[in-house]
C-alpha cells in the first residue's frame, strides 16, 4: 500500500514545509511545526466569492443598514454597531469565562425579534444547552439547536434551513471526514473555517465561531485563523472578579478600540452601563497612595483608581511589582522621579496596582502613577475630588494626551471638581464646570505633597 504523504504546518502562522524545522521561516517562532496529512480535495464553488465578471468600483453599491442589532448595547458597540450580514466572527476566551453564555443571551434577544438562529454545539448536548437557557430566562422566539461535529452534516443543515445567524461552539470540535487529521489540529481548524467563510459570504449568513485559547491567551490553532475571519473578539476577566470585558482585536467593520463591560451574575451576564462607577466602588477616602485617573477605551472614558505602596526595602535589591499596567513603564517613571526631583527611590520597594483588575497601558496613566507614588512616599493623601491624567517624558515634562475633553467631562459627571492635566490640553478645552490645573513639568506637582 502507498504511504500517505504528510507535510508540516506552523501552528502560529500556517507556514507549510516538507520537513520539520526548529524555527518557522514565516513567523520566526520556535518549535511550532506539527505533522499533518496532505489534503486532496476538489474546489467547491457552490458558494464562491468571485464574480463572473469584474465590476467597476463606482457600480458597487453598499447598504449602511445591513446590520442586525443584538439588543445588547455593549455587544453592539464592540461589533461596530451590530452584526454585519454575511460576516464571520471569532470569539475567544478562557474556559468558563462566559463565551457560550454571552452568545446564548444574544440568541435570546434576537429570537425575540423573530430572527432565525441556528445554534450548533460540538461540546454540549441539547439538554445542557436547555439547562443554561432556562437559567438565563425565558425565550419568546424559536431557537434551533443542533449537537453535531461533522462539518459535512452541518453544511447540509445550513443550506437547508438558511438561518440568518449561526453559532459554532466550538471550532476545535468540528471535523471534516476527508481530512485525516484529528479535530482541533491545524488542518481541521483551517479547512473548517475556510468552508464556514465561504458559507457566510456566499449565502449572506452571519456566523459566530467560538475558539479556545492557549495558556498565552491567544486563540488555539493556526494564526491564519485570525486572518480569515472578519472580526476577532476576546472575552477577558479575572476568574475571581465579577466583571468581564469584551474586546475587539480585529474588526473589518468598526473600531478595535471599543470594549464592552459585563458583570457575571447568577442569571447570566448583565451590562455595565457606567463602568466608571463600577470600577470606583470601594475606593478609600483620605488614604495616601490612592489616585483616580481617566482612561480612554475607544470612545468611552473610564475612571479607574491607581494605587501605590512605597516602603523601605529590607533586601539588597528593591522589589518592584505592577498589576494592571506595564512593569517597565513603572521603573522608568521611578527613575524620572529620582533624577528630576532628587527623591531616593533606589532603596524603596514599590507596589503599583490598577484597582478592579483593569489592564491599562496607555501613556495617559503616567501622571496618576507618579502622583500615587509621591502620595505614598510622603504619606500625604490627594484630595478626594481631584483627578489627574497625562504622559510624562524622560525630562519630566508632562505631554498632551488625546481626547482630553472627554476625560474632563466624565470626571465632572462622576463628581470630581478638580483635574490636573497637561497645560497643552488645558488650553484647548473650552468652558467647563471643573477646575482645570495645567502642568508643564512634574516639578510643579511636588508642592501638592509638601
Amino acid at each position: 500500500m502507498a504511504k500517505n504523504r504528510t507535510v508540516f504546518f506552523c501552528r502560529e502562522c500556517g507556514y507549510e514545509a516538507s520537513k520539520w524545522m526548529g524555527q518557522c521561516p514565516g513567523c520566526k517562532q520556535w518549535d511550532t511545526f506539527t505533522e499533518e496529512p496532505v489534503i486532496k480535495k476538489k474546489m467547491n464553488n457552490q458558494a464562491g466569492l468571485s464574480q463572473t465578471e469584474p465590476q467597476l468600483l463606482s457600480d458597487v453599491t453598499t447598504d449602511k443598514d445591513q446590520r442586525i442589532l443584538t439588543g445588547i448595547e455593549e455587544f453592539d458597540r464592540v461589533l461596530g454597531g451590530g452584526i454585519v450580514i454575511g460576516s464571520l466572527v471569532l470569539v475567544g476566551g478562557d474556559p468558563g469565562i462566559g463565551k457560550s453564555t454571552l452568545l446564548l443571551q444574544m440568541c435570546r434577544e434576537l429570537s425575540d425579534k423573530r430572527v432565525k438562529i441556528l445554534y450548533i454545539s460540538g461540546e454540549e448536548s441539547l439538554k445542557q444547552i436547555k439547562m443554561r437557557a432556562d437559567r438565563l430566562g425565558s425565550f419568546q422566539g424559536d431557537l434551533l439547536l443542533l449537537s453535531e461535529t461533522n462539518l459535512d452534516s452541518i453544511e447540509d443543515t445550513i443550506r437547508k434551513l438558511m438561518p440568518q445567524i449561526v453559532i459554532i461552539d466550538s471550532i476545535q470540535t468540528m471535523y471534516k471526514e476527508d481530512i485525516g487529521a484529528a479535530p482541533g489540529s491545524v488542518s481541521q481548524v483551517r479547512e473548517t473555517t475556510g468552508i464556514l467563510m465561504h458559507l457566510a459570504k456566499g449565502l449572506g449568513i452571519s456566523i459566530f465561531i467560538v475558539g479556545h485559547v492557549t495558556k498565552e491567551g491567544v486563540v488555539a490553532g493556526p494564526r491564519v485563523l485570525e486572518h480569515m475571519v472578519d472580526t476577532v473578539l476576546y472575552f477577558e476577566g479575572e476568574s475571581k472578579a465579577s466583571y468581564r470585558i469584551l474586546r475587539a482585536v480585529k474588526n473589518r467593520f468598526g473600531s478595535t478600540n471599543e470594549i464592552g463591560v459585563f458583570e457575571m451574575r447568577d442569571k447570566g451576564l448583565v451590562e455595565v452601563s457606567n463602568p466608571s462607577e463600577f470600577m470606583l466602588q470601594g475606593k478609600p477616602e483620605g488614604e495616601p497612595g490612592s489616585v483616580v485617573t481617566a482612561s480612554m477605551e475607544g470612545t468611552r472614558p473610564i475612571l479607574v483608581e491607581v494605587q501605590a505602596l512605597i516602603c523601605q526595602t529590607n533586601f539588597n535589591m528593591p522589589r518592584r511589582t505592577a498589576a494592571g499596567t506595564d512593569y517597565n513603564r513603572v521603573n522608568l517613571l521611578m527613575a524620572v522621579l529620582e533624577k528630576r526631583l532628587g527623591i531616593q527611590m533606589s532603596g524603596m520597594d514599590a507596589y503599583i496596582n490598577v484597582a478592579g483588575g483593569m489592564k491599562i497601558n496607555e501613556p495617559a496613566l503616567d501622571l496618576a502613577i507618579v502622583m500615587a507614588i509621591l502620595s505614598s512616599y510622603k504619606n500625604r493623601p490627594l484630595d478626594n475630588k481631584t483627578l489627574c491624567f497625562g504622559e510624562i517624558g524622560l525630562t519630566g515634562e508632562v505631554r498632551a494626551v488625546n481626547m482630553a475633553e472627554q476625560r474632563v467631562i466624565e470626571a465632572g459627571k462622576m463628581g470630581y471638581d478638580t483635574v490636573l492635566l497637561p497645560q497643552i490640553n488645558k488650553e484647548n478645552i473650552g468652558n467647563t464646570n471643573v477646575k482645570l490645573i495645567g502642568i508643564r513639568n512634574i516639578r510643579e506637582i511636588i508642592n501638592s505633597f509638601s
